[in-house]
């Protein structure tokens, strides 16, 4: 068995589109039953505040890009989302949101077994629904859907449950110098960065699958 940790955020639309090219490379190779994933958190705007940031603004200050050179961004992440079946839609005023609350529920839902299915729903909040995964009615919404317990969920929400947890991940992904994602690390050993194409993937596995 293999092990694919994803270091990313819910809020990272390379780390979708690396994952669904990850899925495609794992489905020609048939080796999906040979892989276990293992999402880890990442927090692309961890001092955002609870209301957010108007994305244009937010781009600007951050990467200094105009207006015009974020909405040619956007639609090169539509084109490469269309690549691997995704689509995105962007609101034409959308926001960016603190991520932290999220990252706490992904780590719950690992143990139930269903951490990828609520990772997968949280993309599609945000990014098909125009959703704030800040927002704990959203959050929660997301977790009914994929099958995990909406009162235990609003009580790890209510509570500093699993804090230190996700803080202690987020220092090791430091420690291993990660610091933009996707990250995808294979059997703890190799790193992969970024949202690459399928057969960046497809090349890495198959090296894998040559190791005993």
């Amino acid at each position: 068995m293999h092990t694919i940790d994803i270091v990313s955020d819910v809020s990272c639309p390379w780390c979708i589109i690396g994952y669904r090219a990850l899925e495609d490379a794992l489905r020609e190779l048939n080796i999906e039953e040979s892989v276990s994933i293992n999402w880890r958190p990442f927090e692309l705007n961890p001092t955002m505040p609870a209301e957010g940031q108007d994305r244009a603004e937010h781009i600007q200050q951050k990467y200094g890009l105009t207006e015009a050179q974020g909405a040619a961004n956007r639609q090169n992440l539509i084109d490469r989302g269309l690549s691997v079946a995704y689509e995105f839609n962007f609101p034409e005023k959308g926001r960016v949101f603190n991520t932290f609350d999220a990252h706490r529920l992904l780590h719950w839902a690992k143990d139930h077994g269903l951490q990828t299915k609520l990772k997968l729903a949280f993309f599609d909040l945000y990014f098909k629904n125009a959703g704030n995964p800040s927002d704990h009615q959203h959050l929660l919404d997301c977790v009914e859907q994929v099958g995990l317990d909406r009162q235990q969920a609003q009580d790890i929400l209510d509570s500093d449950k699993y804090t230190s947890e996700v803080r202690a991940d987020q220092q090791l992904g430091q420690q291993q110098g990660i610091s933009s994602v996707p990250a995808f690390i294979f059997n703890n050993k190799y790193l992969i960065s970024g949202g690459q194409p399928k057969d960046v993937f497809v090349n890495a596995l198959t090296e894998l699958e040559k190791q005993p």
